[in-house]
């Protein structure tokens, strides 16, 4: 096992589940209730690997093409992929070398003890802000929302009224007991390929309508020729391309789940060629929403395009058509869900106990912490709504570090002196991208809130 550098003895660079291939003899209870499992297949951990990425950040993707431009957007889409493989490669490379079979246990062989503490709560942080996001979104898409003194009616008071049964709390009360808490007590992330594959189906059809409806739009004439590259008239307009950045960094951020999907598969070494597949998926999935998420809503283009959804669209069974979309993405949202959940509880369990044995085979420590954290997420979800604008700074800034800031300074520490010439020039350039972005997503959001609240008393 990895660990070392300073991580002492009482450190556990163990993944959540005993695998096929360990089996030591510490690990007899976890091993004897999985001793029927065989490997994860090829394609049950693309689909895994590619739910972990496409999640609530497809529908900001149309919004972007509308600050860059269609054909910046896209390219940025394209290297954005091309960077996150390169700094996952990097990742699983470092991690072989010194045996590590998590990502904190690299952490800690290249920066001991605090820098896998580091790590863990960096994931805590970012997948604990996401989860409550999507909950907040699923209950917005099903239930409806209030905002400005304005009620805009979910999918479910559309189609039958409002009623006690689909309101906010019940919904997502509904939505946490039979869907989240039976997804959640799954032990291997191997057996939600299923619904991973469900989730990635979705994901298509949501691109499908949007495509479809664009199309027939464009023929009828409906649709003005998009924007192909930014307008720059001022400074300030410049500082705006600068706002999407974020959003395309973090777009593809898997890699806290590489080392849970890799450590189940029957053969290892096609962690790689699984990287690709998904990157590759994912990116086609992108490059579509957003090309005709902008080309069918065009300058109204909202941050969250599911909201242009909430609208007649202009065209036969529009209602029907919109309904299908806000369905297929809560449902979808919905099986995304325990992928992050997975990896919280993971993170979480060895950043509290960090000497005790394995969660898989501690049948009493997993219930209470699937438990408490899903209470958590569900009350936080129902009751502070607003901490969407909180894990705007936090969430934002988390994602960054897991996905670039970390393997390149892993690369940079060298512990087994392997890294190239090349992968430090390119660990230099994520490391300031990286900072960079942040800095940049930071001080809008603080920008916009600070106009949001000092806006009515200047009127």
């Amino acid at each position: 096992m990895g660990g070392g550098g300073g991580g002492g003895a009482s450190e556990r660079s163990d993944p959540l589940l005993p695998t096929k291939r360990e089996g030591g003899e510490d690990d007899d209870a976890g091993a004897s209730a999985f001793h029927e499992f065989n490997g994860a297949s090829f394609a049950g951990a693309v689909f895994n690997l590619s739910t972990t990425i496409v999640g609530a950040g497809i529908m900001a993707l149309p919004a972007t093409m509308k600050v860059l431009g269609l054909v910046p957007g896209l390219v940025m889409i394209v290297l954005a992929a091309l960077l996150t493989d390169a700094s996952i490669e990097l990742l699983v490379r470092f991690s072989r070398a010194v045996g590590a079979r998590s990502y904190g246990a690299a952490m800690g062989d290249a920066f001991g003890w605090w820098g896998r503490r580091l790590f863990q709560v960096c994931v805590v942080i970012n997948n604990v802000g996401v989860m409550i996001v999507y909950m907040i979104i699923i209950g917005d898409v099903l239930s409806g929302t209030t905002s400005g003194g304005k009620h805009h009616y979910g999918v479910l008071e559309g189609w039958f009224g409002v009623h006690w049964w689909n309101g906010r709390f019940f919904v997502l009360l509904v939505t946490t007991l039979c869907i989240f808490t039976p997804l959640a007590c799954l032990k291997r992330i191997d057996s939600l390929s299923y619904t991973s594959t469900i989730s990635v189906a979705l994901a298509v059809v949501f691109v499908i309508i949007t495509a479809g409806i664009a199309i027939v739009k464009l023929i009828g004439g409906q649709i003005p020729m998009p924007k192909l590259f930014p307008a720059v008239p001022d400074l300030a307009s410049v500082w705006e391309l600068f706002t999407a950045v974020p959003v395309l960094v973090t777009a593809y951020v898997c890699h806290y789940n590489v080392h849970p999907i890799n450590n189940e598969l029957k053969d290892s070494s096609q962690i790689k060629p699984i990287v690709h597949t998904s990157l590759t998926l994912c990116s086609t999935i992108y490059i579509t929403t957003s090309f005709f998420g902008y080309l069918l809503f065009g300058e109204s283009t909202l941050s969250d395009v599911l909201s242009n959804f909430d609208s007649n669209l202009g065209i036969p069974y529009s209602s029907v058509l919109n309904g299908a979309v806000r369905v297929s993405y809560a449902v979808h949202l919905m099986l995304v869900f325990p992928m992050i959940f997975h990896a919280l509880r993971l993170n979480l369990d060895g950043l509290l106990f960090t000497s005790a044995r394995p969660l898989s085979s501690d049948n009493r420590r997993f219930g209470i912490m699937t438990a408490v954290l899903l209470l958590v997420i569900f009350g936080s979800a129902n009751f502070i709504p607003s901490i969407w604008d909180a894990f705007q700074f936090t969430g934002a800034t988390a994602a960054v570090c897991i996905a670039f800031i970390f393997p390149a300074a892993i690369t940079l520490r060298d512990p087994q002196g392997i890294a190239k010439k090349w992968d430090k020039i390119l660990a230099v350039f994520m490391i300031v991208l990286a900072v960079v972005s942040n800095v940049v997503a930071v001080y809008s959001d603080a920008y916009k809130m600070f106009h949001k609240k000092s806006a009515p008393s200047k009127a």
